[in-house]
């Protein structure tokens, strides 16, 4: 070969585009679900349920073989294979991040997600629990979405009434189970719920503080089949994210971030923003990038429970809001795809409301440290009948057929411009709580939508009702 032959093959090996190899993303999990009949992507915060044909590529992603030998392997399996039509399903789901393109993946394969017997499901089924295991916490954040009231909720429900609970969730539909609190970590039977969680098929994500953990407890976790862990920080500045905790949490938090990556787990890190952290967006999605985590969360915070109580101090401005925009793009191009940062806006200066829970009674439900069941983590407040118990009336009787979960279920109980708007399908009219929160009235259009006749009331200034913010307390 000549010098300008080797020059030339040296360019076109350059301008090649490299192999593809795909497999599964760290913390997603492909599974059939027998209650469906379809197979799935389970993932840190969702589900995506799969036609045949994406199921069929999918089960040829093994993380060794490129995008060319799983053409050749479908095309031994079904006739009229189009190359493109598959390297195009792959690109969408790399894009989703739920695959890795570059060989570092996991083989996709199926795991079963077991179905348990009973009566044939009902429409619409769940696709997701939140299990508030326990309300008791070691931190005191102000702007904590637990009710105000713990008091209440200190008769919680044992380890054989959680498993039960876990079985009904599963024969109703349930595919994904996110363990929350409080601190869940302070529920010494933690890795057996974890583990009939994971023999029920069930994806586990553990939202967690992360400050009653050690080794032992990680270790025995991630032997239980935990899926993925949120892990909580309050601020880039350990000062700073002290004083929101209301103890030296902050340290602690990052060796707990140590032991978890050390078990082998997915990690999410998870930041509440507020008027007071904004400002350091930036460097906690730097912070999540050094800790390794795999994603990082930055959620404008949600004002229920003691962030309502606590709104006048930790609301920001419009101004602030709008610089967080940029301040999460920067981020992104800085980071590139060494991590997903995902933003949960904040809605009171967008004038379009959230899709609240995907929709009320729709795709999820919360089953309470007591045993109460609703359809949203703050609707205990909302004026009604007493709510309905897991333990005394079962999931899927509370689920299709009571009063609360049919209450605000599709669009007919719509008021207007709710009722005529195109985007009624899409937000399933916003959030019945911030509705009832606002106005009085959970019926009526949530004042973040431009288009409300309060949405004044949200844009407006803030009245205090405290002189300092109030700190989160078990009483």
């Amino acid at each position: 070969m000549t010098t300008a032959q080797a020059a030339q093959a040296a360019q076109a090996a350059q301008a090649a585009p490299a192999a593809q190899v795909p497999g599964l993303r760290r913390g997603v999990r492909l599974v059939h679900d027998p209650v469906r009949d379809r197979a799935a992507l389970l993932y840190p915060e969702g589900v995506l349920l799969l036609n045949d044909t994406a199921a069929a590529v999918l089960r040829h992603c093994d993380g060794r073989r490129d995008t060319a030998l799983i053409t050749a392997g479908l095309a031994a399996e079904y006739d009229g294979v189009d190359d493109g039509q598959v390297r195009e399903l792959l690109a969408d789901l790399a894009e989703r991040r739920l695959l890795t393109l570059d060989g570092s993946g996991a083989p996709a394969l199926p795991y079963p997600a077991t179905g348990l017997p009973g009566a044939a499901v009902r429409a619409p089924a769940p696709f997701g629990l939140i299990a508030e295991l326990t309300y008791r916490c070691p931190l005191q954040c102000t702007y904590c979405a637990n009710p105000v009231e713990l008091a209440h909720y200190r008769d919680e429900l044992d380890t054989d009434q959680w498993l039960r609970v876990l079985d009904q969730a599963r024969g109703l539909g349930v595919l994904q189970v996110h363990l929350t609190g409080g601190e869940p970590l302070l529920r010494r039977d933690l890795a057996r719920i974890v583990a009939h969680a994971h023999d029920l098929g069930l994806y586990t994500n553990l939202v967690t503080s992360g400050l009653p953990l050690d080794e032992p407890r990680a270790a025995a976790l991630a032997g239980a089949g935990l899926d993925h862990v949120q892990l909580s920080l309050q601020d880039a500045d350990l000062r700073r994210a002290d004083a929101v905790a209301g103890l030296a949490a902050h340290e602690r938090k990052l060796a707990a971030a140590a032991l978890l990556t050390g078990a082998g787990l997915p990690l999410t890190v998870n930041a509440v923003l507020h008027r007071g952290n904004l400002a350091r967006l930036g460097a906690l999605a730097d912070l999540a990038v050094a800790l390794g985590a795999d994603r990082v969360e930055l959620a404008h915070t949600q004002f229920y429970g003691w962030a309502w109580q606590n709104r006048a101090h930790l609301a920001p401005s419009e101004a602030q809001v709008r610089q967080a925009e940029l301040d999460v793009a920067a981020a992104r191009e800085r980071h590139g795809g060494r991590i997903e940062i995902v933003h949960v806006a904040a809605d009171h200066h967008g004038g379009a409301v959230k899709p609240c829970m995907d929709g009320w009674g729709r795709r999820q439900l919360v089953v309470a440290p007591t045993g109460d069941v609703l359809p949203c983590l703050a609707a205990a407040q909302l004026p009604g009948p007493a709510l309905p118990n897991a333990v005394t009336d079962g999931l899927a009787a509370i689920w299709h057929d009571s009063p609360l979960f049919n209450r605000y279920r599709g669009t007919d109980w719509m008021p207007e411009p709710c009722r005529g708007c195109a985007l009624r399908e899409v937000d399933h009219g916003g959030c019945r709580c911030q509705a009832f929160q606002f106005t009085g009235d959970a019926g009526a259009t949530d004042p973040a939508c431009r288009l409300s006749p309060d949405h004044h009331l949200v844009t407006g200034p803030v009245p205090a009702t405290t002189p300092a913010p109030v700190p989160r307390r078990t009483r």
